[in-house]
């Protein structure tokens, strides 16, 4: 936290350094490679729990071509505050097929079987729902790294704190745009593992361009907190804008499109085809390799 009447910018000097965690430790090793990161999101549960399963396995290559660095599993939720309409037409249908807060569990053990890391992006209820203290033992047991919280806030999330802390779990926070410069030092100084930067107000969806807002967020946040991670979401679609967005922050987030994927494939009546989804996955981890790290 920053002392009273100071700035975060005067106080850095005195902050602890930033947490690296386990994920932020991927974001550091990608930087060591002469490349950018890439963070691929998708549903358990859509179309189903067992093809969701794959195409969660499918982002990481399996060790037969290059994949994402780190995977986020969603959890679908009946009130979304910040999914487009991609994302929420997928989640819907999930949910109306029996998904369970514990596919999520399956899903992170089946992903940590690859050798490429997993966090869970859920909204807090269902974590309220399912038990705080349970779940991150069940979510660090079953090889899981931490969790994306989109709606949990550091000064609510005590108890986030303790059983994050407990079971050695990663904490990411989101900060965006609008952010002041006071509540993202505060929350970019809470996380553990790297800092979600929303590159738009909105909710997310593919975007034909880049965020102009995104590189002057990354910097407020590498002003405020010099060391920490910071993958950058909402709007990536394809590979030349992975690679754009990595030339300023250590990893390119991308969801919407891979979802898009899988929806275009049940509509095809080819529900199980991950070929599209492959191919997109592929097209992003060539564009993060095409760009230079960005300086820190």
């Amino acid at each position: 936290m920053t002392t009273p009447g100071t700035t975060p910018a005067a106080d850095a000097a005195t902050r602890p350094a930033f947490d690296r965690g386990q994920t932020g430790g991927v974001f550091a090793a990608t930087r060591e490679q002469g490349r950018g990161a890439l963070v691929g999101f998708l549903h358990v549960g859509y179309p189903d729990v067992p093809t969701s399963v794959a195409a969660l396995r499918a982002l990481t290559g399996e060790g037969e071509s290059a994949g994402v660095d780190l995977v986020e599993i969603g959890l679908p939720y009946s009130d979304p505050m910040m999914d487009g309409v991609t994302v929420q037409r997928a989640g819907t249908r999930a949910l109306q097929r029996g998904v369970r807060t514990r596919d999520a569990l399956t899903a992170a053990e089946a992903v940590a079987a690859t050798g490429t890391p997993a966090v869970v992006m859920t909204y807090w209820n269902l974590i309220e729902h399912y038990g705080p203290a349970a779940f991150a033992r069940d979510l660090a047991a079953a090889g899981g790294s931490g969790l994306i919280t989109p709606d949990l806030t550091p000064d609510e999330a005590e108890t986030w704190f303790e059983v994050s802390d407990a079971h050695g779990l990663d904490r990411v926070f989101l900060v965006s745009p609008s952010s002041t410069d006071q509540r993202l030092v505060d929350t970019v100084s809470a996380c553990r593992g790297w800092v979600y930067a929303t590159s738009v107000m909105g909710v997310t969806g593919a975007r034909t361009q880049s965020s102009t807002a995104a590189p002057g967020l990354v910097a407020r946040i590498r002003e405020a907190v010099p060391d920490a991670m910071v993958g950058v979401g909402l709007g990536i679609s394809n590979g030349a804008q992975a690679r754009e967005t990595v030339a300023y922050a250590d990893a390119a987030i991308v969801g919407s499109a891979l979802v898009k994927t899988l929806l275009e494939a049940e509509d095809a009546g080819r529900p199980d085809d991950l070929t599209a989804l492959r191919a997109l996955v592929a097209d992003l981890a060539q564009g993060v390799a095409a760009a230079e790290p960005a300086a820190r």
